[in-house]
């Protein structure tokens, strides 16, 4: 059947424009890392952009390195895009990255010109797409002058086969030098992607005073952190739950009962409010001016519709806000 967008996809959905850019996102991205790609079914996959599109979500996340193999995810993207929302490109906005290992030998990971440049290219094939709206340096290269990982961002837009770029797991100091630097060269650097939750809140520290004077866009990956800010873990760790998997980001010797009561408290606050904890968890990220969306990951629609649900209570009282800092203060 011929895939039809909600006409009223764009009532609700709050847009935040990116820094000083005229590119705007939605408070709520889709990223495309975990289940999607040839691990999970075309069918789902395929339904959970549509789910996200029908409610005004037009920025998809990808990287060369997401799915599983490597690169699947954005051939699941590219099809989807073919099969479903050619007609819709120019109302959609599709980032990818490069920076961690893609393929074997020298050039395959890190920041050089070299990999950076070959790694769009590859991605452009499988998205199928001439060009992609924003593309990211993954990660800073230590071994690789950020003179040179910038100089080849320059060269992407110039090449125009992006329209804007970006950083991710860049620190401070490293996000101030890359945008003296590609500003110099006049290039649009517009967002930064780091980690941000309530239980992960490191780049409040320095990193979002960078960002602020420098004008630059906050899109937060892991939001969530990792599925424990949702109601999954309210009675403990599921069997079927990833921190009871083998997975790298999160495993059940990080979830203590100390975790598990902070969480039923953040709870309740949660549902004072009359929303899940999911949803709670987002608005509290967003409540900083610096944020321009979070990113969100799911396998079921269901997930990607409660998510998008937050936009009808982003604001918090004082009180709130402070009850939450005493429960990440308990046991610190």
């Amino acid at each position: 059947m011929t895939y039809i967008p909600d006409e009223k996809r764009y009532d609700k959905m709050k847009y935040n424009r990116v820094g000083k850019s005229g590119l705007k996102l939605p408070v709520v991205s889709l990223g495309l890392w975990h289940n999607f790609g040839h691990f999970d079914t075309f069918a789902n996959s395929r339904e959970l952009v549509q789910t996200a599109f029908d409610a005004g979500i037009t920025h998809f996340d990808l990287a060369n390195n997401y799915g599983v193999p490597p690169g699947s995810a954005e051939e699941t993207m590219g099809r989807i895009l073919k099969e479903d929302l050619n007609s819709y490109r120019d109302e959609l906005i599709i980032s990818t990255k490069a920076g961690y290992g893609m393929w074997q030998g020298p050039y395959g990971d890190g920041g050089s010109r070299k990999y950076l440049i070959s790694s769009l290219n590859q991605s452009l094939k499988r998205l199928d797409l001439d060009y992609v709206d924003i593309f990211y340096h993954h990660r800073p290269d230590q071994e690789t002058p950020v003179e040179e990982s910038m100089l080849a961002l320059d060269t992407i837009v110039r090449q125009g086969k992006a329209l804007y770029v970006g950083i991710s797991n860049y620190g401070p100091e490293e996000t101030e030098k890359a945008s003296k630097i590609l500003d110099e060269l006049g290039t649009p650097f517009i967002i930064h992607q780091p980690s941000y939750s309530i239980f992960n809140r490191t780049i409040e520290d320095k990193l979002l005073q960078v960002i602020k004077d420098n004008s630059i866009g906050t899109i937060v990956f892991s939001p969530l952190a990792q599925g424990l800010l949702t109601d999954k873990y309210l009675d403990g760790v599921p069997a079927d739950s990833r921190a009871a998997s083998s997975s790298q980001f999160l495993n059940d010797s990080d979830i203590t009962e100390e975790k598990l009561n902070k969480i039923r408290s953040l709870n309740e606050i949660a549902e004072t409010r009359g929303q899940s904890l999911a949803q709670m968890a987002l608005a509290w990220v967003l409540r900083r001016e610096e944020i321009t969306s979070v990113l969100v990951g799911a396998s079921k629609p269901a997930q990607i519709k409660e998510n998008v649900k937050i936009v009808d209570n982003l604001q918090f009282a004082s009180d709130e806000l402070n009850q939450i800092d005493k429960i990440l203060q308990q046991g610190a």
